[in-house]
C-alpha cells in the first residue's frame, strides 16, 4: 500500500516526482463550490415559496454540474464559472412531453418540449385549466398561464424561461441573508440561462455562477437543458440533451474506487491546462479520461503511475483522432449501476465529439498537427 512518506529512492522515479509537481489550484475552487451551492439552494427556496400557488414551472433543488463540482478545473480559481442545473417540473394540471425529431430534420441530441394541460376538476380547491371551473372564475382569470407566458406555440421556450427566472432571482435576492455579503448582478450575455456575478462586499473576490434549466428525460440522469448549441440561430424552443448530471455521478463513483488521492483528476487538470492555441476542448480530454477510468483497473490511478496514465490519455486520444470518433456513454456496457440511462440509450445514434473531422480532411490534418504539439 502506498505511503504518503517520501522515499529517497522512490523520489528519483519520474512518475512519482512528476505527480508531486503538478500544479493543483483546485482546492480553492472546491471550497467555493460549497458556498455557491448554499447560495443557490437558499435562492431557489425563496423562489419556490413565491411560486407555490402559481401555475408556473416547479423549481427543483439545483444540481452542481461541470468540472468544478466534479473535483477538477482547467481554469484558475478567479476565472471559474460555477454551473448549477435547476430541473423544472410541470405545475399541477400540466405535463411535459419530449418530442424527438418531429419538427423537421432535428438531431437526436435535441428535443422540443410540448406543454399540455390536464383536467384537475377532481382535485379539491384546484381550478381546472381545461374546464375553467365555475368555483374559481376570478382565480382562473388572474393566474398567469404557463402556456401564455413561457411557451411559444405550446412548446416550452428557453429564452422566456430564462427571462422569467432572472426577474424572480433579482426580486428574491434582496431577501437573502447573503445579500448583506455579496452584491449580485444578473449579467446580460445569455438568453438561455441566468448568469450571475456575486461581488464580495468585504473581500476582493468575485463569484461567477451560471444557472441552467433542465427537464429530466424520464427517471434517468439525462436532461434536456437550456445549454446553447454554440450556434447563432438556435430556436428558442430547442432543448439540448445534457449528460452533466450522469457525468457527475460517474466521477463520484470513481472517487470511491480509486486509491487515496486525486491523481486521475490531476492528470485531467494537467492535460486540459495546456490547450491554448489549439482546437481541443477540456470536454474532449474529460471524455477520454472517463473512458480510461471505466476500462483500466482503478488501482492504476495512483501517484507512482501518474506518467503512465498521461501516456495512456494521449495514446487513446490519438487513436480517436485517427478514427475520427469519440464518445463515452453510448455503447458503453460497463456503466456503474447508480447511473440511470434511458432504456433506448445504447441503441441511439451516438453523439460523436469529432464529427467535424469526418466532414473536413483539412480539419482532421490540423487536429493531428495540434496533437503532436500537445
Amino acid at each position: 500500500e502506498e505511503s504518503d512518506e517520501e522515499d529517497p529512492e522512490e523520489s528519483m522515479q519520474g512518475g512519482r516526482t512528476s505527480a508531486r509537481h503538478i500544479k493543483w489550484p483546485v482546492q480553492e475552487v472546491l471550497s467555493r463550490t460549497q458556498v455557491v451551492k448554499q447560495i443557490v439552494d437558499d435562492l431557489l427556496q425563496l423562489m419556490q415559496e413565491s411560486l407555490s400557488e402559481s401555475f408556473m414551472p416547479v423549481l427543483q433543488p439545483g444540481i452542481g454540474v461541470g468540472s468544478t463540482f466534479e473535483g477538477w478545473s482547467p481554469y484558475e480559481p478567479d476565472d471559474v464559472i460555477y454551473h448549477v442545473l435547476v430541473p423544472l417540473k410541470p405545475p399541477t394540471g400540466h405535463t411535459f412531453h419530449l418530442q424527438w425529431g418531429t419538427r423537421g430534420s432535428m438531431p437526436a441530441k435535441h428535443s422540443y418540449i410540448l406543454v399540455e394541460v390536464e383536467c384537475t376538476c377532481e382535485i379539491q380547491n384546484m381550478p381546472c385549466s381545461v374546464h375553467h371551473s365555475r368555483k374559481h372564475p376570478k382565480r382562473m382569470k388572474q393566474a398567469p398561464s404557463l402556456l401564455d407566458t413561457l411557451c411559444t406555440n405550446s412548446y416550452l421556450d428557453v429564452e422566456k424561461i430564462a427571462e422569467w427566472f432572472q426577474c424572480l432571482a433579482k426580486e428574491a435576492w434582496v431577501a437573502l441573508p447573503q445579500a448583506h455579503y455579496y452584491e449580485m448582478k444578473v449579467l446580460p450575455y445569455s438568453q438561455r440561462s441566468c448568469p450571475m456575478k456575486l461581488k464580495s462586499a468585504y473581500k476582493k473576490s468575485t463569484l461567477f455562477i451560471e444557472i441552467l434549466f433542465g427537464v429530466q428525460q424520464g427517471v434517468s440522469d439525462i436532461f434536456l437543458s437550456s445549454q446553447s448549441t454554440g450556434g447563432t440561430n438556435t430556436p428558442s424552443t430547442l432543448w439540448i440533451k445534457n449528460y452533466l448530471v450522469a457525468e457527475g455521478k460517474f466521477f463520484s463513483h470513481v472517487a470511491r474506487q480509486v486509491p487515496h488521492g486525486s491523481f486521475h483528476l490531476k492528470c485531467l487538470h494537467l492535460c486540459t491546462s495546456i490547450l491554448d492555441n489549439t482546437n481541443f476542448t477540456p470536454y474532449m480530454f474529460k471524455t477520454v479520461v472517463m473512458h480510461l477510468l471505466n476500462t483500466k483497473p482503478m488501482s492504476g490511478w495512483c501517484r507512482r503511475e501518474c506518467v503512465m496514465r498521461l501516456v495512456d490519455i494521449l495514446k487513446y486520444l490519438h487513436c480517436c483522432l485517427e478514427q475520427k470518433k469519440l464518445n463515452f456513454f453510448f455503447g458503453n456496457g460497463k456503466m456503474p449501476q447508480e447511473i440511470i440511462l434511458p432504456p433506448d440509450f445504447h441503441t441511439s445514434e451516438p453523439h460523436n465529439l469529432l464529427h467535424h473531422l469526418v466532414q473536413s480532411p483539412a480539419a482532421h490534418a490540423e487536429a493531428l498537427r495540434q496533437f503532436e504539439k500537445i
